[in-house]
């Protein structure tokens, strides 16, 4: 028997901010399960190598450059996509200041990406129809929105945690559309939003001793738990919360 319950043959997915890191991987995963897949984001030439990336024995992978920040992008790209079983909606932006520094254009940027690009990308999908019955929205939150704390982290944490409550009130309203809601929180990942120089090689090590298993997670380690989340495998979950951290928020 070839019964796979994880398979996502045949299913359309939408993975948003697929040029580097955790879409990256994930979009991969997911046309490596059979899935066909769209990728979305602001750079066309990542976009491009994501692209090349994915199984290509899989016919139909498509891109969309698309800047999720800005509302009419978000309705011009919903409007050129076909029907779709899932989405993972992992668009977001780093931000390290303290609090006595915030300004508004922080916050506007942070939230812009971070909370409300997921939040109006949802509600035009729904409004344009693009969400098959039974369909799976998966975002991509951080235990920052969960359980965990750093210095200088207050407004990504803030714009994560506001994600994460608004995915639970989701996954309530559109359960009676059989559309599943579930929110996956990474640890630290070996992704180019924290590789960027701003941490010393001891600030990595101090932050990594944190960690239970002694490293920081790797992209494809959080795109099997979103795979699990599209598949048919996870049929009666909805308004979960995924922790992927390597045991951090235990400590």
């Amino acid at each position: 028997m070839d019964y796979n319950p994880f398979s996502l043959k045949n299913k359309t997915v939408l993975v948003t901010g697929a040029s580097s890191g955790i879409g990256q991987a994930t979009a991969v995963a997911c046309s490596r399960m059979g899935a066909v897949v769209v990728i979305s984001g602001r750079n066309e030439e990542r976009l491009r190598e994501t692209y090349s990336m994915l199984e290509q024995s899989v016919a139909g992978h498509s891109i969309i450059v698309s800047d999720l920040s800005e509302d009419a992008e978000i309705s011009k790209m919903v409007q050129s996509l076909p029907e779709l079983d899932g989405v993972v909606s992992n668009a977001g932006i780093g931000l390290m200041s303290p609090v006595q520094f915030i300004n508004r254009s922080d916050l506007d940027n942070v939230f812009s990406v971070n909370t409300f690009s997921h939040i109006l990308l949802t509600k035009t999908l729904l409004r344009q129809k693009k969400l098959k019955k039974n369909s799976s929205l998966v975002y991509v939150s951080s235990i920052s929105g969960y359980s965990n704390t750093a210095i200088a982290n207050s407004v990504y944490s803030a714009s994560k945690s506001a994600l994460t409550a608004y995915v639970k009130s989701a996954a309530l309203e559109l359960a009676s559309r059989g559309i599943r809601c579930n929110s996956v929180h990474p640890g630290r990942i070996e992704t180019p939003l924290i590789n960027n120089g701003k941490l010393s090689e001891e600030d990595v090590a101090h932050d990594m001793a944190k960690y239970p298993l002694k490293r920081y997670g790797k992209p494809e380690e959080v795109a099997w738990q979103i795979v699990y989340l599209l598949s048919d495998a996870s049929s009666w979950v909805t308004g979960s919360q995924f922790v992927i951290d390597g045991g951090r928020s235990l400590k």
